[in-house]
């Protein structure tokens, strides 16, 4: 049970240093934490009491004044000025306050997973675009909230770090530094010499690639915070000497038992069951011997694992959601016919491989070595003439005895996401002959500016982009090869039908900064069309300002073309339909091999599951045997044709491939977690959020108090605009200014803002900073009344509404919250907002939806002596309402505590035990921030 409350003890309102303080957890001794008590979280003030030369004493909430009144506006204001400012959220979810959008119920269950985990280490392998950020980060978030954790940090690719920094900051209100290569020199300089950075900075964001060297691990190993997020894990775990760095960085973290990990990959298991195996490892080393098991310790395994680990794609998402949550996806395909001279330019280069790859000799390496040469080529010519041009040239410098055979073979066939960033490039090979001569004057000749029109490739896809932009929609295409791309953009430029259409592309040569400040710049625009290489495929979302995708080259992995339609078609996409369209060469033996034996094959599994389950192609060495085929058929009189399905190497392919699939359906079984019920838990996070003021309220009050604070909205197509310079007070323009909101603003409200404008909802500091201001100014009686940041606290007017005088009291109350984790008692502090009514006797009335009553509009006007006489009255009565005013925060408390326990139950599952129970104790009395009388209509 909880103790009988101290004079200081959580809650309590104090009288130091001449104004009013909350006093907050963590106090010790005669040591307070102390809020003021109409100030912002960030005001927060540490003084020991026992050196105060004034003391510390209690202190009362004065009652407010009827001689300063106002009207309905002024009522409305104050009620959202008081919910917008609640950060501390006393519900079962203490993060809904602090939250910048509208969680989903299916993005609840990661986090009941995880609360129901003493320790958290937890793997979330949901498909692209369903939102892994945002289920990662609301676990953090509530951790945060909840007093269990006080620092995180998340490990990612390079290309991700950005993105996560701005996802963390807008979503979640965690301000988190990013630690690079190119940032860490200049932090560790603006520290002490005995600090670190990890030790400096509570949140950061930090790139796998910076702290996996043996020079830095260790001393990361040391400083990392016991709350991490992992993206892209599955890029770990692999055979490469990178990953190995990095498996070895993740195993040093997953040695302390105590320390909470939160894994988030689409390819848990991306075909090698050994980086699968030391993956789940890092979750317990158990999880390990999941292969080697016999099916009854497998199945109680997986049982086991199930309470970890959660995958879901759109069907099981689909399943449990209402229907259009997601974009509806159109998908396509559409030919063109190599002829003339692409087609002679296209047989000449096969010829070309086919005959390097048999004069290759017998040294085991230069085999190899032509033959991912020669297919470097191949892929470059089916690109382009000007990705082939620069490929030959390249390959005629180029000397065989220094290729790196397993750079060329990644490349060739599309490697981990997180290489992106350099994949874009023309492969070099490994080959010198002096047919090349003859080959790159062809690739030359095709590759002029004014034979583009002509390529039957860019003349299918300028039909297609001509009707998908008439259509309204926003094309990303996605090349291959950074001269493709330019190649692409350079002749869409031309196209009178896109005049008017804003053309830009991004490849792999710009730094990420400068990526996404291209990708910003361009969706700025009213329309507009974006060309990109694979660089784009990953680490920057384009669902807000994007809705189509076009495979202009084909990917050898399918993974990737899930991954560059996924980021269009996600979670945040505002428009209800998305398309992706995919080009190819119906007389093209490349284009023929991967797309009928890899990409159809992936499509069918995918539709026969549900589960998009990646090739599991082992060193691609199946791939590389179909691309021998290809190439023995080139040289096989009467042998050539465009069908490879029922080729050796087909065959293997489609029989692993459905060994794996069948894999997954068992997976899907026991990792979707249909025993978890979200929906059950929706309406408290929603029952919080009303509380604690939701979009409607966030909106109103933001329209309200910059009228009345002298800026003004101003409509912009879909946006606002807002002068800041002109707001009053002064103070409140200079605190925006300390934060980075001066001059005139753009903003826009839901969940899916345009570039270049503040998305302003509940939890952003604007907003905020606005709320805490006028609450401030209300609850000060020095302040000045003609001030217009100075709300009134009373009111009286007329309305249908009632048909009694009826009293609306505002308040404010406070809880304590005790909390159980990990064997231990956390003591929180939580705030809400109250309406109650009382009729002319001091009777409660239980009137159903009071916020709608104090909404209801007024009718005339009435004299002053009416209003005085109204507003004293009820002034008088409301000071012997105290005891009444303790019975509705107590019953509060009830409220709370049974809403902590259908949360609590939701989150139960056979395997792991739950929590301890949580108790809701009010602090009394509550606030009164403000009280209305309402008056029925005269007959």
């Amino acid at each position: 049970m909880i103790e009988p409350a101290l004079a200081f003890s959580p809650g309590s309102l104090v009288h130091a240093r001449g104004r009013e303080w909350i006093v907050l957890p963590g106090a010790a001794g005669s040591v307070l934490r102390l809020r003021p008590l109409s100030g912002a979280e960030t005001d927060v003030q540490i003084l020991d009491a026992a050196l105060e030369q004034d003391g510390v004493a209690p202190a009362s909430f004065d009652l407010p004044s009827p001689e300063r009144h106002g009207t309905q506006a002024d009522a409305l204001l104050l009620k959202d000025a008081l919910l917008l400012s609640l950060r501390r959220g006393a519900g079962p979810f203490r993060s809904a306050g602090r939250i910048g959008f509208e969680p989903r119920a299916y993005q609840f269950v990661p986090l009941l997973m995880a609360l129901k985990l003493d320790i958290v280490r937890l793997l979330i392998a949901d498909d692209v675009g369903i939102g892994k950020t945002i289920e990662a980060g609301l676990i953090a978030r509530e951790f945060l909230d909840r007093g269990e954790i006080e620092r995180c940090t998340v490990l990612c690719p390079p290309h991700l770090v950005d993105q996560w920094v701005e996802e963390l900051s807008s979503k979640f209100n965690i301000h988190a530094v990013a630690v690079t290569s190119d940032s860490a020199g200049k932090l560790e300089r603006d520290l002490p010499q005995s600090e670190r950075i990890f030790d400096v900075h509570p949140f950061t964001v930090v790139s796998l690639d910076y702290v996996k060297s043996d020079r830095r691990r260790h001393d990361f190993l040391r400083a990392c915070p016991d709350f991490v997020i992992i993206d892209e894990a599955h890029a770990c775990t692999g055979a490469g000497r990178g990953m190995q760095q990095r498996y070895q960085l993740l195993a040093g973290l997953a040695e302390k038992a105590e320390r909470h990990m939160i894994f988030l990959t689409a390819t848990p298991h991306s075909g090698d069951a050994e980086a699968f195996s030391r993956l789940l490892g890092l979750i317990d080393p158990a999880f390990t011997t999941l292969n080697e098991a016999s099916e009854t310790e497998r199945r109680t395994l997986r049982e086991r694992l199930a309470a970890n680990f959660v995958q879901r794609r759109r069907v099981d998402i689909d399943a449990w959601s209402e229907k259009g949550l997601f974009p509806r996806h159109e998908s396509d395909e559409r030919t063109y016919r190599l002829s003339g001279e692409y087609q002679k330019f296209f047989e000449d280069v096969l010829d070309y491989c086919a005959e390097v790859t048999e004069r290759a000799g017998t040294d085991e390496r230069r085999r190899r070595l032509a033959f991912w040469g020669t297919l470097a080529l191949m892929r470059c010519v089916a690109s382009s003439p000007a990705a082939a041009q620069r490929a030959l040239i390249t390959r005629a410098n180029l000397d065989a005895d220094t290729a790196e055979e397993e750079a060329i073979r990644d490349r060739v066939l599309d490697g981990e996401a997180d290489d992106l960033n350099e994949d874009d490039a023309e492969p070099a090979g490994a080959i010198e002959d002096p047919r090349l001569k003859s080959l790159i004057e062809q690739a030359s000749s095709l590759a002029l500016a004014t034979k583009l029109a002509r390529d039957p490739k860019v003349k299918l896809l300028t039909e297609e982009i001509t009707t998908l932009v008439g259509d309204g929609f926003s094309p990303v295409v996605f090349c291959r090869y950074i001269a493709t791309a330019k190649a692409v953009a350079e002749r869409l430029r031309t196209l009178p039908a896109l005049s008017e259409v804003s053309i830009d592309v991004v490849t792999g040569e710009l730094a990420s900064p400068d990526r996404e400040a291209r990708v910003a710049l361009l969706a700025a625009q009213e329309r507009r069309l974006l060309v990109a290489t694979d660089c784009l495929s990953e680490g920057i979302n384009l669902q807000e300002s994007f809705d189509a995708v076009v495979h202009y080259d084909l990917s050898w992995n399918p993974t990737r073309h899930q991954q560059r339609e996924g980021r269009v078609d996600r979670f945040g996409q505002p428009s209800k339909k998305v398309r992706s369209l995919l080009l190819y060469g119906e007389n093209n033996p490349v284009d023929g091999a991967v797309l009928n034996v890899i990409l159809r094959k992936a499509e069918a599994i995918r539709r026969d599951t549900g589960v998009p389950v990646p090739l599991p192609d082992d060193q691609r060495r199946m791939t590389e045997a179909l691309m021998q085929a290809v190439l023995l058929r080139r040289r096989e009189p009467g042998q050539f044709s465009f069908d490879f399905s029922e080729t050796p190497p087909a065959r293997e392919i489609d029989r692993v491939w459905r060994d794996a699939s069948e894999r997954e359906k068992k997976n899907r079984t026991i990792f979707a977690q249909r025993q978890l019920k979200p929906e059950e838990v929706e309406p408290e996070w929603e029952k919080a959020r009303c509380l604690l003021g939701g979009s409607a309220e966030t909106r109103r009050f933001v329209e309200r108090s910059l009228r009345r604070l002298r800026a003004p909205l101003e409509p912009v197509g879909r946006a606002f605009k807002t002068p800041l310079a002109s707001l009053i007070p002064i103070t409140l323009r200079e605190r925006l200014e300390e934060e980075g909101f001066e001059g005139t603003v753009r903003v826009q409200f839901g969940d899916a803002p345009g570039a270049g404008r503040l998305h302003l909802h509940r939890a952003h500091p604007l907003v905020g900073l606005i709320a805490e201001a006028l609450l401030e100014t209300a609850l000060d009686d020095a302040a000045d009344p003609s001030d217009p940041a100075t709300l009134p606290r009373c009111g009286v007017w007329r309305t249908r509404g009632v048909t009694q005088i009826t009293t609306l009291v505002l308040l404010r109350i406070r809880h304590r919250i005790e909390t159980g984790a990990r064997g231990k008692r956390h003591s929180l502090l939580a705030e809400e907002a109250a309406l109650v009514a009382f009729d002319a006797d001091g009777r409660r009335l239980e009137t159903e939806n009071l916020p709608s009553l104090l909404e209801e509009r007024p009718e005339g006007d009435l004299p002053e002596i009416v209003k005085n006489r109204q507003l004293t009255a009820a002034a008088g009565r409301l000071s012997g309402f105290a005891a009444k005013l303790d019975a509705v925060a107590r019953e509060r408390a009830e409220v709370l505590t049974a809403d902590h326990a259908r949360v609590r139950q939701a989150a139960e599952t056979r395997q792991v035990r739950t929590r301890g129970a949580v108790e809701v104790e009010p602090v009394l009395p509550p606030d009164i921030i403000g009280f209305y009388v309402l008056l029925p209509l005269l007959d």
